[in-house]
């Protein structure tokens, strides 16, 4: 197909977009094939596109139907997406196979293993904002403790980043999320697969796994910090977390940090007792308690940058209303402005509104 560049001043209904259109951060907001409507072109001013490159053809037909991007199957389709998808299921594969041998068998975890894969995993997304945009794509899975404490590790992975650590420091992080659950493994088979809510004596057990984790790694060589980050990572900065009622000030900061991924990943994943909430819901609770129980400096920093990982995505709203998040608020980050139709909704004004789904 051959194609040309135009100034998006000269774009018109009809053309065809013959490559795909990303913003300065490298997110997707118009794949190639799209052919161009009156707002699809607000859209591209939007983002302040200077020029596109169009498909040349004999004759440009006219579009007249309401064209509707759908992000998560254009990431799916990716393949990009799909590199990632299968080393993502080698290393759930691998570090299944290194936990239950370390518990049977205490055989020693290889860690360099794990971090030179957990890189590659890495070096498929553009950023960590593709990379969210990816694990929000992911399917669902049986293995909810190793896909769990997979997210977890490239959750953390990607705050660290934002956080300006070091690569010793983010090799440490990363390895924290992907072993803080380890404790769960050698809990009572009946309550960990259990399809129905826990009574409050089996969550009691539950809540037993970071001692049980701690104590399985306790003589192994790691760094202190990933042995604070199995213990401590459901400590809160106000003391209400557990097992110990630890306050911020004693709460190691490679756990502190865990903690947001782990809360974040569990509220954003389906339960047999609860479907998945939106990340938008799950941002409002970090908004509301956000700043008593997580580092205010961790918790803000992720806020801040996780809102953007979800502009240009059509959401569904609690009306059965869809639309597309074209600007965070930054006072409420929990409540962004959706274009519905040529509607523009400010959550952030309008309470009765929530965005229910992602789409």
């Amino acid at each position: 197909m051959k194609s040309k560049p135009i100034p998006i001043q000269m774009a018109e209904a009809g053309m065809i977009i013959a490559e795909d259109v990303y913003t300065v951060d490298n997110r997707l907001i118009i794949p190639k094939n799209t052919a161009i409507t009156d707002k699809i072109i607000t859209r591209l001013k939007f983002y302040k596109i200077n020029d596109i490159s169009i498909a040349i053809t004999e004759v440009q037909p006219m579009v007249t139907t309401h064209i509707k991007v759908n992000y998560s199957e254009t990431i799916k389709s990716s393949n990009e997406f799909k590199k990632f998808n299968n080393k993502y299921d080698k290393l759930i594969y691998d570090l299944k196979s290194q936990l239950l041998n370390t518990i049977s068998q205490k055989v020693p975890i290889d860690t360099s293993l794990l971090l030179n894969q957990i890189k590659s995993i890495v070096a498929e997304s553009r950023n960590g904002i593709h990379l969210f945009d990816i694990l929000h794509c992911m399917p669902e899975s049986d293995d909810i403790t190793y896909i769990h404490s997979l997210n977890v590790a490239l959750i953390s992975n990607v705050l660290g980043h934002w956080l300006k650590f070091s690569e010793e420091e983010l090799s440490t992080l990363t390895l924290g999320g992907l072993l803080h659950d380890i404790g769960k493994l050698v809990l009572p088979p009946e309550i960990m697969y259990k399809r129905d809510s826990l009574t409050d004596a089996e969550y009691a057990t539950v809540k037993t796994h970071p001692i049980r984790g701690s104590q399985l790694l306790n003589n192994s060589n790691l760094n202190p910090h990933i042995l604070n980050m199995v213990l401590m990572h459901h400590e809160r900065c106000d003391g209400s977390g557990y097992p110990s009622g630890l306050r911020s000030s004693r709460i190691d900061s490679f756990a502190k940090i865990i903690a947001i991924a782990d809360v974040y990943d569990a509220m954003t994943s389906a339960r047999v007792y609860r479907p998945a909430l939106s990340p938008f819901e799950a941002i409002s609770i970090f908004e509301s308690e956000g700043l008593q129980k997580f580092d205010p400096h961790y918790i803000m920093t992720f806020l801040e940058e996780i809102v953007q990982a979800y502009v240009g995505n059509r959401v569904r709203l609690n009306n059965k209303q869809e639309g597309e998040i074209v600007m965070i608020n930054k006072q409420i980050l929990s409540r962004p402005i959706i274009q519905v139709e040529d509607q523009f909704i400010d959550l952030s004004k309008d309470h009765s509104l929530s965005i229910a789904a992602l789409l």
